[in-house]
């Protein structure tokens, strides 16, 4: 797996987007990802359609090599960290998560997150909360017209279409606008959606090799 980087400003902060779903920010130690959906496989195998458990252990083998990489002391998550409350995947990633001890976990509830107390302390969450803000950047799993503030949010899974002479191309994608940047799935097992993105907004599109600002 290759990452590549790419570093922005927002609000005299540095982020550095990556090729592989996730953003580090270096200032707060903090790595920074939305829309895991765990249990997602597991939920569709328990309704009778077969799907590989390798979907979700290919989700967190990229997790394993972006903390070998960044060496964070948080984990940012910008909602709907599970897709259908707990299930064996959330077994496998609480197992998973036990290998590092050592970094803070910090959750901003999203649609998916249905969490009760005995469910919340068997993931060993940190801080859960529909928001947090850190000096001028508020993390929301939706964008929210109302507030003021520059948004970090999830929750579109955003894509970009590329029109090639041969097929459209559809790729994951980062959007950052006056006021918001919006994270792609860090699952691969999601969706992308093209129409319904923050306007004016410039994409960082990825593939596997590399980040090409549009």
């Amino acid at each position: 797996m290759k990452i590549v980087t790419k570093n922005i400003k927002i609000k005299n902060e540095v982020f550095t987007l990556t090729n592989q779903r996730a953003m580090f920010w270096e200032k707060e130690k903090a790595l920074i990802f939305s829309d895991l959906h765990i249990g997602k496989t597991a939920h569709f195998r328990k309704n009778g359609i077969a799907l590989s458990h390798q979907i979700f252990e290919s989700d967190l083998q990229r997790l394993s090599v972006l903390i070998e990489y960044f060496k964070p002391e948080k984990f940012i998550i910008v909602g709907d960290l599970l897709h259908a409350g707990d299930n064996s995947d959330v077994d496998k990633f609480c197992e998973w998560k036990s290998l590092f001890p050592g970094i803070e976990f910090h959750l901003v509830e999203g649609n998916h997150d249905k969490i009760s107390k005995k469910l919340e302390a068997k993931l060993c969450l940190n801080f859960k909360s529909q928001q947090l803000e850190i000096d001028d950047v508020v993390f929301v799993h939706d964008f929210e017209k109302s507030n003021p503030k520059f948004q970090i949010t999830g929750h579109i899974h955003p894509g970009f279409i590329i029109n090639s002479p041969v097929k459209k191309i559809k790729l994951p994608c980062f959007v950052i606008t006056e006021n918001q940047l919006l994270l792609p799935a860090f699952s691969e097992f999601t969706g992308l959606d093209t129409k319904n993105l923050p306007k004016n907004g410039r994409f960082y599109v990825f593939t596997d090799a590399e980040i090409y600002e549009i």
